[in-house]
């Protein structure tokens, strides 16, 4: 079974996305094991410096990077990365489950994600050329990984 993690720095605040994250989380089970980790963004100034950003984007990837398995495929969410379909992205975690067992999805904060952490991801993926708010992000990404397990189990929820 394949194991799902998502990394992301920050914390869901609405109820209504926690509770869009737990139904997809419930619906997961039956696919995968299924698991979000959270770590704190980076306390930066009201107008932080380029160089403030960069050293928090640094330590923001630090600790994530030192907290996923080296065996797992590391996909960096992030706007330069390559777009996919439904069907090609379901394709990818089939293949990742066979050749890996194991998936980390990285969102970063606000500010993005460093340079560093992009380089030591095997994948950069991208959801749209428009900006999504992080929270939404996170809820749209278990939504699509739900919807991608489901293509490659047969299931009717894809249409």
């Amino acid at each position: 079974m394949l194991n799902v993690k998502i990394y992301v720095t920050g914390t869901l605040k609405e109820q209504y996305y926690k509770d869009a994250i737990a139904e997809y989380k419930k619906r997961l089970s039956a696919y995968c094991k299924f698991e979000i980790i959270e770590y704190k963004e980076y306390k930066l100034p009201e107008n932080p410096s380029e160089k403030q950003i960069e050293q928090a984007l640094l330590a923001e990837g630090e600790k994530i990077l030192a907290d996923i398995s080296p065996r797992a495929y590391k996909i960096a969410m992030c706007v330069e990365g390559k777009q996919l379909s439904s069907e090609e992205f379901a394709v990818k975690l089939d293949e990742i489950a066979t050749s890996n067992g194991e998936v980390a999805l990285i969102i970063g904060s606000s500010f993005g994600l460093s340079d560093a952490l992009k380089r030591a991801c095997d994948m950069r993926m991208s959801v749209s050329k428009m900006t999504l708010t992080h929270q939404m992000m996170r809820v749209w990404l278990v939504e699509i990984i739900y919807r991608c397990l489901s293509i490659s189990h047969g299931g009717k929820y894809h249409k």
